[in-house]
């Protein structure tokens, strides 16, 4: 059986402290390390019976006090829980504290101290410096990703699906009759990654002139080699989409276009995918949000 424990002492009342963990899975949740991790989410709010998770980690809500804590049980056969509770100290002063338990198996032995625990490990930890930076108004030492984390943050990251064109990109729909070429590839959107299409433009390599920007859509010419072609960045609630539209003009274009066709789909989820991973780890944290609405600058923790 694995126990791990970790605590923190935040100077603030516990009540505050509990009020964060009150919002917990919610939209404008303050303490879970979103967008730089996946969300945690729930087929509803947080209350006993709730199941959901975050990322491939699934648990339901088995036990909830308002204000003081919550316990996650692990649905996987595997069994265990995680838990977090928020004791006072005083009257401007409270321990958080989350423990897991659980029991390895199989695999699940050699993963847990190489891949699961150093990623938890620091996931926790960024949840106790959201809670500080929220309750008290800043983090004097947030915590560092280890190289280790670092790498299995950049391979564990989602990947884009290929989707049909959305009906919503009417800009690119308006922008060319008849494509010979079209597809579309989208990422989930998740808590504090921006809404502004035009902050998602650096997907596109290249210094390609924007035509227009609108309804949550931005539209660039990416005209090159005797091909025709429209790039669309389309934002909304759930998803930030990438389309495109391309015709090749003259008979250098049809040749162009005939190489390039094939390395396109790879690149255009490279590109879409670095992008929005570099977006989340750049967004301020869910606890400098909590602090602003519209926070800006972060403080020294560590970028992968």
């Amino acid at each position: 059986m694995v126990r791990n424990e970790h605590e923190r002492v935040v100077e603030a009342r516990a009540d505050a402290v509990g009020a964060l963990l009150d919002r917990l899975s919610a939209p404008d949740d303050p303490l879970f390390p979103t967008p730089a991790w996946p969300a945690m989410t729930f087929d509803g709010p947080l209350a006993v019976g709730a199941t959901g998770g975050h990322g491939p980690v699934r648990y339901r809500v088995a036990a909830y006090e308002p204000g003081r804590r919550v316990r996650f049980d692990f649905t996987d056969p595997g069994g265990g829980f995680h838990e977090i509770s928020v004791e006072p100290l005083g009257e401007r002063r409270c321990r958080v504290r989350h423990v897991l338990e659980t029991e390895p198996r199989g695999l699940e032995r050699i993963l847990w101290p190489t891949v699961v625990r150093p990623v938890h490990d620091t996931m926790v930890e960024e949840v106790l410096d959201n809670a500080e930076r929220a309750a008290a108004g800043g983090c004097a030492r947030p915590v560092r990703r280890s190289r280790r984390v670092r790498l299995l943050h950049a391979l564990g990251w989602d990947r884009p699906e290929a989707v049909a064109v959305p009906a919503a990109a009417r800009l690119l729909r308006g922008s060319m009759e008849r494509p010979a070429h079209a597809d579309a590839y989208r990422m989930r959107m998740l808590p504090g990654l921006p809404r502004d299409p035009r902050a998602w433009a650096g997907m596109l390599r290249g210094a390609f002139p924007v035509l227009g920007c609108a309804g949550g859509e931005l539209l660039l010419g990416v005209d090159v080699a005797g091909l025709t072609a429209r790039a669309s960045i389309l934002v909304d609630q759930e998803f930030v989409t990438l389309s495109t539209f391309a015709r090749p003009d003259t008979r250098r274009g049809r040749l162009y276009w005939g190489v390039v066709r094939i390395g396109h789909p790879f690149m255009a989820r490279l590109m879409m995918r670095r992008t929005h991973r570099a977006l989340a780890l750049a967004a301020p944290s869910a606890g400098e949000r909590a602090l602003s609405p519209c926070p800006v600058g972060r403080d020294s923790r560590s970028a992968v």
